[in-house]
């Protein structure tokens, strides 16, 4: 753990990759949402990409994932909607190409960490843009004592959350059962 409730998870999630414990992650987003009929992914660069990745493995679908700011290789035909990011302490853009997210789809949102939902309340707004329907959002780590969880839920959005952290101090965690 370290100062202001950012829990390090470098040494398997996003820095050094834990393959096999990624693709087990992916596996249990399967089944967790195989009877939803998803037919894309969307996660949010980068640290969502693996899960995403071995999620869509086991679904055999694509996945599609906002740019954080729009680069030269992408149309200027995109959705967009305005992120803070709680870990980065910034504002950014996050951007899908109009091509590859549409009115057809069933999406799933993929994503490493869920704090305030700041990231996810982004790229609901993307899909709602897209006119496709939001089945719902899978997170590797939930920090429940933050919030965002909750209250995209009081909402009647489905989130599932492989773990939910309810509370975090410097020496220890405790997770929700």
């Amino acid at each position: 753990m370290l100062p202001g409730d950012i829990l390090k998870v470098d040494c398997f999630l996003n820095h050094l990759l834990d393959v096999s414990f990624l693709m087990e992650m992916g596996k249990e987003i399967a089944r967790l949402y195989q009877s939803e009929s998803v037919n894309k992914i969307l996660t949010i660069e980068s640290s969502g990409i693996p899960i995403a990745f071995a999620a869509a493995q086991h679904m055999n679908v694509p996945v599609v994932f906002a740019k954080k700011n729009k680069s030269g290789n992408i149309s200027d035909d995109v959705y967009s909607s305005r992120i803070s990011s709680f870990t980065r302490k910034n504002v950014y853009d996050a951007v899908v190409s109009k091509d590859f997210l549409g009115k057809n789809d069933r999406v799933l949102i993929i994503d490493d960490f869920l704090a305030k939902g700041n990231a996810l309340n982004g790229l609901i707004d993307i899909i709602n843009q897209a006119g496709a329907t939001l089945c719902g959002c899978a997170i590797a780590i939930e920090k429940g004592f933050q919030g965002g969880g909750d209250v995209l839920r009081e909402h009647g959005i489905r989130v599932d959350s492989l773990a939910i952290i309810d509370s975090m101090t410097e020496n220890s965690l405790t997770f929700r059962k």
